[in-house]
């Protein structure tokens, strides 16, 4: 096995300097240890490739993403603080954990997640929450004042960034609040607490999503956030223009956005390929 001893010695003090706790520095000491055992030389030996090579290791042998990282910074702090090389480090790159596309639900199962809705209140603000593609911190917060059926259009106040905006109100939705609220009689806020004077709480809308997610038979995990995913694929698929989906969403960067149309599977179906508006014919060989 490789004599590293002196550069362990040398990180520890390093370490011991910069106040790193001990937990921490067996951390790094293991990983810096690691290196050099993958390698069987000295890691004062290797250089920016050999590391690369070893981070590929690691992610082939199913090393977590925690741990990758942890091993990212065990090695910047080896190179550039034991080892004094100012460039090296800043190469060595972090794992990116993968980000996963969201779940969407098709039309059928928007409709069997709504029935199993328990409440008139619960439902109907669920209802809102994909009808107008909402945060659920956005659905309890809106209040009678928001709905502008003239202008056919949902107010939404202090949104996620502090930002207000303007969605989309739909015929239906429109005739849905107006039948809850001659049954519920909301004052100011659409979707009071109990006591009538407060927005209900988000967590008591994430539970009834939950409760519903279990009695309706879905197989997908659905959340609040869910049904705003669904909305935007499924204004993707109908053809709306990703710019206006954007704005509805709140989004400021439309990489935000975009995102929804690796999921929109209708879209695929609908693009016309460039060979379909070439006018030739391919005769097969004799």
């Amino acid at each position: 096995m490789v004599e590293i001893s002196p550069l362990r010695r040398r990180m520890i003090e390093d370490m011991t300097i910069r106040n790193l706790s001990p937990a921490t520095q067996r951390a790094y000491i293991h990983a810096v240890a690691k290196l050099s055992q993958y390698f069987r030389r000295s890691p004062d030996k290797l250089n920016l490739e050999d590391v690369r090579v070893f981070q590929v290791h690691l992610v082939e042998n199913g090393l977590s993403w925690p741990a990758l990282n942890q091993t990212v910074c065990a090695l910047r702090f080896f190179y550039r603080v034991t080892m004094r090389q100012a460039d090296l480090p800043e190469l060595i790159p972090h794992a990116r954990v993968p980000r996963k596309l969201p779940v969407v639900l098709s039309a059928g199962e928007i409709g069997q997640f709504l029935k199993a809705v328990r409440g008139l209140k619960n439902r109907t603000a669920l209802t809102t929450a994909y009808a107008a593609g909402l945060r659920a911190s956005e659905v309890v917060r809106l209040k009678v004042s928001d709905i502008d059926n003239q202008r056919m259009t949902l107010r939404v106040e202090h949104g996620k960034g502090g930002k207000d905006r303007y969605t989309m109100l739909s015929q239906q939705l429109l005739q849905i609040l107006r039948a809850y609220w001659r049954l519920d009689r909301p004052r100011r806020w659409l979707f009071p607490n109990q006591d009538g004077n407060n927005p209900m709480p988000p967590d008591a809308l994430h539970a009834a999503c939950r409760k519903a997610c279990r009695v309706s038979g879905l197989t997908k995990r659905v959340t609040v956030h869910t049904l705003r995913h669904t909305f935007a694929t499924h204004l993707l698929e109908a053809g709306s223009d990703i710019r206006v989906i954007q704005v509805l969403l709140g989004h400021s960067n439309l990489t935000t956005t975009a995102r929804y149309t690796q999921i929109a599977d209708t879209m695929i179906g609908r693009t016309v390929s460039p060979f379909d508006r070439l006018q030739i014919e391919i005769v097969p060989p004799a």
